[in-house]
């Protein structure tokens, strides 16, 4: 996410929708409050973390997974993304690999410690569930702006926000979602919530953040959530992403993030 060339171009889009002789349509609308929000998290540069993802079936019951992971901006493209399974001794040792792009199909890889290969995923598999959870594979992709068609539908108060409500329609091919409905804090254009309509633009899913904290680095101040829950209103299940442990000053580069360094993490 957040290229320099796109930021350029977002800022000239934005300088002329917000032109007094420019009359906003609810979509220009929806696409400035988008770009505006992609350029206040641009700049990190590279991020790591900790992770616990909790499994919660339709009774109640849990299951736990710690995960480490790596970030890295890239400038002309989409985030690299790189996540490794810590435990249960079940899942240990399996890794995630994801490209992200935008109108272009993601790319992501898995390795599997079981057969001790790179497993690529297909496109036409972004809307599957990842290792069981009820995030998809294209919800862990970094969420560029030209993924998406914007319109602004409201502003309303969420929790104790004050919030811009978009609907956004994926452009990409193959994904699990007629339309996302997205809650951005008008202050830091954060997200606080997001709903996932299903291929019938039925209620699938939703996502909560809570627990929003501040980092300031070198290069600027980034909002991170705690926590991310994401509840299944069609099979009642949910899981919950316990974040922690964010280091904004690692020394990631491109050698981190290929298929080599999957296998390398072992």
């Amino acid at each position: 996410m957040h290229k320099l060339p796109r930021i350029l171009i977002a800022g000239a889009i934005s300088a002329l929708v917000t032109s007094p002789l420019f009359a906003q349509t609810a979509e220009e609308k929806g696409l400035q409050i988008a770009i505006e929000s992609d350029k206040r998290d641009s700049g990190w540069v590279n991020v790591s973390s900790e992770m616990e993802m909790i499994l919660r079936n339709r009774a109640g019951k849990e299951s736990k997974r710690k995960i480490t992971n790596r970030n890295l901006e890239v400038d002309g493209d989409g985030d690299k993304f790189l996540s490794l399974f810590k435990q249960p001794r079940d899942v240990e040792g399996t890794a995630m690999l994801t490209f992200s792009h935008g109108l272009e199909p993601d790319d992501q890889w898995l390795f599997l410690p079981s057969i001790k290969r790179v497993k690529r995923i297909s496109s036409k598999n972004k809307s599957g569930p990842f290792m069981g959870s009820e995030f998809a594979f294209e919800d862990l992709s970094s969420q560029e702006v030209d993924k998406y068609a914007y319109k602004l539908l409201k502003e309303e108060a969420c929790a104790e926000f004050d919030c811009h409500v978009l609907q956004r329609i994926p452009q990409y091919k193959n994904s699990g979602y007629t339309k996302q409905i997205v809650w951005l804090d008008k202050a830091e254009y954060r997200p606080m919530k997001i709903e996932f309509y299903d291929r019938k633009d039925s209620l699938l899913k939703t996502l909560v953040y809570t627990g929003y904290q501040e980092y300031k680095t070198n290069n600027g101040s980034y909002w991170r959530p705690d926590q991310m829950e994401m509840s299944n209103h069609q099979t009642g299940k949910s899981t919950t992403l316990s974040w922690s442990n964010y280091d904004f000053e690692t020394a990631l580069s491109d050698k981190d993030f290929n298929q080599n360094a999957l296998k390398r993490l072992q």
